[in-house]
């Protein structure tokens, strides 16, 4: 295949006349609203930390309302990460927060899904976000952002696209906040969800009503796949270099990747069972492999894979991205490195 040459693969689905996916639906699954408070007291005898935010180049932000955080699981199960995280060198893991709160844990272990991050969210009384949509936190990229209210009050509200929301305790929701969204508390109590960004699973997409699921169209829904366990041996056959383009590290950017004429040399790196991307000789993303020669971003989702193709001829390396069924990629061709020796 010649190189550089992009790629795009998609269904041609039709989607229902008239269709308008609900904001938030709420899912086949309820839980017991008096054990969620039991964990939550036994997680609030220390001070909370302010909630942040994760852009695409790393920076973490600091809420300027009272909206504070517990995380149960967190990039690489750091305690004092309070963001959701996203694509870098570690992958999400339970924090030390989460041994104190057992029906929590139950809880997440009772999710169909591969897990990012599970975060208590605590919006103290009288504050209010902005107006915003969170980038590709959707179903058609991979990523369902889950809800259960814990504590709140009639004054705690979450407004989707500015009509109102009031979840209640125990209650499952899922909500596309991609969409703009705003939450605010004009009560004197403090408001408590816990929020759960989970991978798209089949299993998970089956406790979404049959309504919801009936408007859906394949490019409506990225389905991730599960991880697939490298031999330290198998992992050292992966190892090659490329120009890779720049922007296709930003998990921001909407598949535009492909006319990026700005590149950096990628190597794909072995180290043990785990796998690295290197820009020009830099660990910057952990690598999952997801089969085939076919790795995602640690802490991410199949919205962005790197493939490396060995075969019998020259190696080359396809790029990829996914909006549903959609894909766009772009095949750059590589050098294959001396594997390693292992032992």
């Amino acid at each position: 295949m010649p190189v550089d040459e992009t790629i795009e693969r998609a269904v041609a689905p039709t989607a229902p006349a008239g269709r308008r996916l609900p904001q938030g639906v709420r899912l086949g699954v309820t839980f017991d609203p008096e054990r969620l408070v039991a964990d939550l007291q036994n997680l609030s005898h220390d001070s909370w930390m302010r909630q942040r935010s994760f852009a695409n180049d790393g920076t973490i932000t600091e809420a300027e309302v009272d909206s504070r955080c517990r995380p149960l699981r967190s990039v690489g199960g750091d305690p004092e990460r309070t963001d959701p995280g996203g694509p870098g060198l570690d992958s999400f893991a339970d924090t030390s927060w989460l041994r104190r709160a057992p029906y929590l844990a139950e809880v997440l272990s009772s999710i169909p899904a591969q897990l990012r991050s599970a975060r208590l969210l605590a919006l103290g009384p009288g504050a209010a976000s902005w107006v915003h949509s969170d980038t590709k936190y959707g179903l058609r990229w991979g990523t369902a952002r889950l809800h259960v209210p814990i504590t709140t009050t009639p004054g705690a509200v979450l407004y989707l696209e500015g009509e109102p929301h009031r979840w209640q305790p125990g209650e499952l929701w899922f909500a596309d906040f991609s969409r703009s969204h705003q939450v605010e508390n004009t009560d004197d109590f403090t408001r408590v969800h816990l929020v759960v960004d989970a991978l798209v699973s089949d299993a998970l997409m089956r406790l979404f009503p049959e309504e919801y699921r009936a408007l859906l169209t394949p490019e409506d829904v990225l389905i991730n796949a599960e991880p697939v366990r490298l031999s330290p041996a198998e992992a050292a056959l992966f190892r090659v270099q490329c120009r890779m383009p720049v922007s296709f590290l930003d998990w921001e950017e909407d598949g535009t990747f492909h006319n990026d004429r700005d590149r950096f040399t990628a190597t794909v790196e072995a180290h043990g069972t785990r796998v690295l991307l290197l820009r020009d000789g830099r660990p910057v993303l952990g690598l999952v492999h997801i089969g085939g020669g076919e790795f995602r971003f640690a802490g991410w989702t199949d919205e962005r894979t790197v493939k490396v193709n060995l075969g019998p001829y020259a190696p080359s390396v396809s790029l990829r991205t996914r909006r549903g069924v959609r894909v766009r990629e772009l095949r750059v061709s590589a050098e294959s490195l001396e594997p390693l020796k292992v032992a």
